[in-house]
């Protein structure tokens, strides 16, 4: 008799009915009823696969929610970052990065000038820090001697935290080392519209720390 793989997918798939269910069933276009089922199970399952959320078992927990709701959280700033006018607006150009919804943007003045974009900072225990800092380092191909791998489009702000890219997704838990991730695109942005001196501000705090 031939071995299916099936009972295999099952097996992997967690079909209790998570915290969150109701939330990631209406964010993943799923029917709204409350109820782990093996299709939602397989859904939030390819979601957490996308975004490295382990473990990537289709349960609807508390990581796996936080990360939709940062995705919602940023979705909703639209073109109006600073709408609540948080990042100063009398610097000139100035980077900005609200860890509450895990965005940056570059603004001059009240003018916005890039993003918003999704971004990736520090982890529980190793938070991007916070406040009103400058750029004084600059290296399109940094390697970190502490974490030995290449950090493309290094823009350095405060006590080796950095702009630079990554090449995983901007919404992997738990987060950085303390850097700002960035896509390689937004990075390679950024690199062109910043210089040594340029002001970056960060302020609020990244769920989960």
């Amino acid at each position: 008799m031939a071995v299916t793989a099936a009972p295999a997918q099952a097996a992997s798939c967690n079909l209790t009915t998570g915290p969150y269910q109701r939330q990631v069933e209406k964010f993943l276009g799923r029917p709204v009823d409350g109820v782990q089922s093996a299709a939602d199970c397989q859904a939030t399952k390819a979601f957490q696969a996308k975004h490295g959320i382990t473990p990537t078992v289709g349960y609807a927990g508390i990581v796996t929610w936080r990360t939709m709701n940062t995705m919602l959280e940023q979705k909703a700033a639209g073109k109006t970052p600073n709408k609540a006018g948080k990042c100063p607006v009398n610097k000139g150009r100035i980077a900005c990065v609200d860890l509450t919804r895990q965005l940056s943007w570059i603004q001059d003045g009240a003018t916005l000038k890039y993003g918003p974009v999704p971004v990736r900072t520090g982890k529980d225990g190793t938070e991007t820090r916070t406040g009103a800092r400058k750029i004084y380092h600059r290296n399109i191909n940094h390697w970190s001697s502490i974490y030995r791998v290449w950090m493309p489009y290094s823009q350095f702000f405060d006590g080796g935290q950095a702009f630079h890219s990554v090449t995983k997704s901007m919404w992997n838990p738990p987060g950085s080392g303390g850097c700002v991730n960035m896509t390689p695109a937004d990075a390679k942005a950024y690199w062109n519209l910043l210089k040594n001196g340029d002001d970056v501000f960060v302020y609020g705090r990244k769920p989960g720390t």
